[in-house]
């Protein structure tokens, strides 16, 4: 039986092969392979496309928030609230900082953080929010813009998941102080490796994020800082550079299979993803069923693919339990937890794999 894969990043690449190896080879006839020309490209393209002043790129999405959060000061003893059904970087990059992430719950038709849970988690400790844009649908950000600005806190938006998509006609990442982005090779602007960028309008927070992704130095072998080696390299920087001429193409493509999978489940007793006037770039197509282990194991003998994003809430992970959280302190991201499933997803899927995942999903007696 021919499985149908969650994500197939082979049928991309072939689509666009001669250029990515041309581009690929282009660095490597040139003998430059660290903070290139690539780099610099590829930061002005981003900057440009989210409509920023600023684009640093760096190692990984993970290292994109740890920065972020360095460059605006967090540090021992600092509370940044943000969700607990994402995955586990969005907290690591907190702890990294000595900081404690504070859990404010989902809402669950959206799967991002309830912004009227949010003010009454605000303490005097508290420094920031980090919003993550689940599954490539954005958050309220009005909402939590207002409530950063009532008590002066930093806005790091987390777009890990959600390269290209719009807030009221805003690209996200530039809508708070900072956005932070994966380029993770499933993401929907994936490189061939680890890589991350971050975006600012601030040009101080920009200047310390490149300080310290260098070793906390502005001149070689000068360090003002203790920093970190995090750098995005000119290889990755050419295979991005090339994905995101075709970027807007892909999520469109995205979009359009979303709705071929809603008009044919809509009328199964499944909760199918709500855009709800908000723009939904569909880095996954995510389905919240009951008996949800059975119907896994349903598709798989069927030949479907698919994933949990995310089987456990981060303060019920073993490395955060420390903190205290009860389910009913977040009902809404365990209920999520227990229920969600990602179904196949990417721009070169097929209409006819899409009919044949319905078809199973529609034979699955739960």
């Amino acid at each position: 039986m021919q499985q149908i894969p969650l994500v197939d990043l082979k049928r991309q690449y072939s689509s666009i092969e001669k250029e990515i190896d041309d581009s690929v080879k282009k660095v490597l006839e040139s003998g430059q392979f660290i903070l290139g020309n690539e780099v610099s490209s590829l930061e002005r393209e981003v900057a440009e496309y989210i409509g920023v002043k600023h684009a640093i790129g760096v190692a990984s999405g993970t290292d994109a928030l740890h920065l972020s959060l360095l460059a605006c000061g967090i540090g021992e003893g600092d509370e940044v609230i943000t969700t607990p059904f994402t995955f586990i970087a969005t907290a690591e990059a907190i702890s990294y900082c000595g900081a404690k992430p504070v859990f404010v719950d989902i809402d669950i038709n959206s799967y991002n953080i309830d912004p009227s849970k949010i003010e009454g988690k605000v303490t005097k400790k508290t420094k920031a929010i980090i919003p993550v844009h689940m599954y490539g649908y954005t958050a309220e950000m009005d909402k939590i813009l207002e409530i950063a600005k009532r008590h002066n806190l930093k806005v790091i938006e987390d777009c890990a998941q959600a390269f290209g998509t719009e807030y009221k006609s805003k690209k996200i990442g530039g809508i708070g102080d900072i956005g932070a982005f994966s380029f993770f090779p499933s993401k929907n602007l994936g490189a061939f490796g680890d890589g991350g960028i971050v975006v600012t309008n601030n040009e101080g927070i920009a200047d310390k994020i490149k300080i310290l992704r260098v070793h906390g130095s502005k001149q070689k072998y000068i360090h003002q800082i203790v920093g970190y080696n995090s750098r995005l390299d000119e290889i990755q920087a050419a295979i991005l550079r090339v994905k995101l001429k075709k970027i807007d193409e892909w999520n469109e493509m995205r979009r359009k299979n979303a709705s071929i999978y809603n008009n044919l489940l809509n009328k199964l007793p499944v909760q199918l993803p709500k855009e709800a006037g908000k723009s939904h770039i569909y880095h996954v197509y995510t389905i919240r069923i009951k008996n949800r282990d059975e119907f896994i194991k349903f598709l798989s003998e069927n030949g479907i693919s698919s994933a949990i994003h995310y089987p456990v809430p981060i303060p019920a992970q073993e490395a955060y339990k420390h903190l205290g959280y009860l389910e009913s302190d977040l009902p809404n991201s365990y209920k999520a937890a227990r229920e969600v499933v990602s179904l196949p997803m990417f721009p070169e899927l097929k209409r006819e794999e899409i009919e044949k995942v319905c078809d199973v999903v529609k034979r699955f007696t739960p």
